[in-house]
């Protein structure tokens, strides 16, 4: 590959890529932070309905007291109600989303047999604050026939990191990588502030939503700019690590919300976390292969001698030296690709589409499992991440450990991939994550940090098949249809976290059903991948059995095979 030159001469990660990585990757971690920070923002404390006058005395059961918030932190749904009196005599039977007025009581007494008038509580809420001081639920009440909204937000979220990723890869292409990390890093901070001053609810998701779009932007983005800045050798570890970033986010995340209780400043702090990257965003580069692609031979050149002078080497490559014989070799390969496709298809390149990728019956298997991998990925990494303030235990500590876990995840799968290759550590993987979510399901409710380290398990397992999966797709198809295959995997992929917070209320339905749908999924799955071939750690570049399965020929493959060895980057 001609251009990867610049990695040969330059370093495949030196100092001058070191520092760019690293400044990217910080960022990252805002990606992290305002994809789990709902899981504080609208999170519902115990409650009850309130009464139209102050409370003087409370029964709950044996128990006595002259205040709801002594009987709040231990008041469930099921345990019955709490009877308060009011300083006029009145007596109310309080549940969560109704109240009942005793009609003519003797005695202040628990249990009640005369006659009592229920109505709905349509405000007027009591919260218990010794968790949650102040969420968007408590402010406009998101509650009861309201609930709905509240839970509204994550879905509403992940529909945003959906177009965004579709918006903003589409733009990255045309005005280049370093102009769309600057704005959506602004638009990052700037909605994320936004969000924390939001007037009303329908402020709130809008606002989200515009945050989803600008986060999700920016991580498609810049795994393609880390990628273009290293070189092969270390490729697969920089990529992954990304990911790594997001994970510490997620760790900001439970430290802050533990912290600050009220959730607008809980808000405007993890907005101000990644604020210094914006003092100097502005300097970051762009890509060597993006200036070279678009004719900007003049940057291109500057940046070769920049990276040259700060890796400590002599600037003695130049753009000529990767220029002239890739565009000779492209032209040529174009034309030759251009007139096969003519003659045996009638087709040109351009016309391919997504029913490409179930061009056979092998490779319509491979695509719907990669398809499968892709969501089952996305769906257990937020299944296991939203859902472990659920678990019991300490709640903050449940999310920290969601993220830390992460950490050795990639180390492991890094390490995994260039042992054993991309299969037997992907399907291990997703087979693992299904084991442990069927575990937790057998383990008693009474043991809760038993099931935590189960949930840890899943999710570090969970993290290792989500991480590897984009390598992998690019190194099973070839290249006419990567990019297909690359894409609607991702699209799959955002199936799967906009699905996920839907998944994760069906808890309410019973407990465990969340983690026994990603278990099934992910044990069928993890079977479905050990059919799948495995790769070299490298794009396909023995073509001929792929050809004959696209109903290509080995000629056409060929040319394929040599356009890519000239532009893959």
């Amino acid at each position: 590959m001609t251009v990867e030159r610049i990695f040969d001469e330059l370093g495949h990660f030196k100092r001058f890529q070191a520092c760019i990585y690293f400044a990217a990757a910080f960022q990252a971690m805002a990606c992290g932070i305002h994809y789990l920070a709902s899981v504080f923002l609208v999170e519902t404390p115990n409650f009850v309905c309130g009464v139209p006058s102050n409370v003087t005395d409370v029964l709950f059961g044996n128990l006595s007291g002259s205040s709801l918030n002594d009987f709040l932190p231990v008041f469930k749904a099921d345990t019955g109600p709490l009877v308060v009196r009011t300083p006029g005599g009145d007596q109310w039977e309080l549940s969560r989303c109704q109240r009942a007025l005793r009609l003519h009581p003797k005695d202040f007494t628990y249990a009640f047999g005369g006659n009592k008038s229920v109505e709905s509580c349509d405000g007027g809420f009591v919260y218990d604050h010794s968790e949650v001081y102040q969420s968007i639920v408590t402010d406009w009440d998101l509650v009861c026939n309201q609930a709905w909204l509240a839970k509204l937000c994550q879905p509403t979220f992940m529909l945003g990191v959906l177009i965004g990723a579709l918006v903003f890869g589409d733009i990255a292409d045309r005005v280049g990588r370093v102009k769309i990390l600057m704005f959506t890093s602004l638009c990052q901070f700037g909605l994320g502030v936004c969000v924390a001053f939001s007037a009303n609810y329908y402020y709130f998701v809008v606002f989200r939503f515009l945050l989803a779009m600008a986060s999700s932007g920016y991580l498609v983005v810049v795994f393609v700019y880390v990628t273009e800045f290293t070189g092969i050798r270390v490729r697969t570890w920089t990529s992954m690590h990304v990911h790594a970033a997001f994970a510490v986010g997620i760790m900001v995340v439970a430290l802050t919300g533990y912290l600050v209780r009220v959730w607008w400043i809980y808000q405007i702090i993890l907005s101000l976390c990644t604020s210094p990257f914006l003092l100097f965003c502005w300097k970051l580069p762009e890509t060597p292969f993006y200036l070279i692609a678009k004719g900007r031979y003049k940057e291109a050149q500057s940046l070769l001698d920049t990276m040259a002078r700060v890796n400590g080497l002599e600037s003695r490559l130049r753009v000529e030296e990767l220029l002239e014989p890739e565009e000779k070799n492209v032209r040529a390969l174009l034309e030759k690709e251009e007139k096969v496709e003519e003659e045996e298809t009638g087709r040109s390149l351009e016309k391919l589409s997504i029913l490409d990728l179930f061009g056979s019956w092998r490779m319509a298997g491979r695509t719907g499992t990669v398809w499968a991998i892709w969501f089952i990925g996305s769906l257990g990494y937020y299944v296991f991440s939203l859902g472990s303030v659920n678990l019991g235990g300490n709640q903050y500590l449940n999310l920290f450990l969601v993220g830390a876990v992460e950490l050795p995840s990639y180390l492991v799968g890094c390490f995994a991939m260039d042992r054993i290759g991309r299969k037997k550590t992907c399907a291990p993987a997703l087979l693992l994550a299904g084991v442990a979510c069927m575990l937790i399901i057998l383990v008693p409710a009474d043991i809760e940090a038993l099931a935590i380290a189960l949930s840890m398990i899943g999710k570090f397992a969970i993290a290792i098949a989500f991480g590897l999966i984009y390598l992998y797709t690019c190194e099973l198809y070839p290249t006419i249809i990567r990019s297909l295959a690359v894409g609607s995997g991702s699209m799959m992929c955002r199936v799967g976290s906009v699905v996920a917070p839907f998944c994760v209320y069906l808890a309410d339905v019973w407990i465990y059903l969340p983690q026994l749908i990603v278990g099934i999924l992910a044990f069928i799955i993890g079977i479905l991948t050990l059919m799948l071939p495995e790769t070299l750690g490298k794009p396909l570049t023995s073509t001929l059995k792929e050809a004959e399965a696209l109903g290509q020929s080995d000629k056409k493959k060929d040319a394929a095979c040599g356009l890519e060895m000239n532009q893959h980057a």
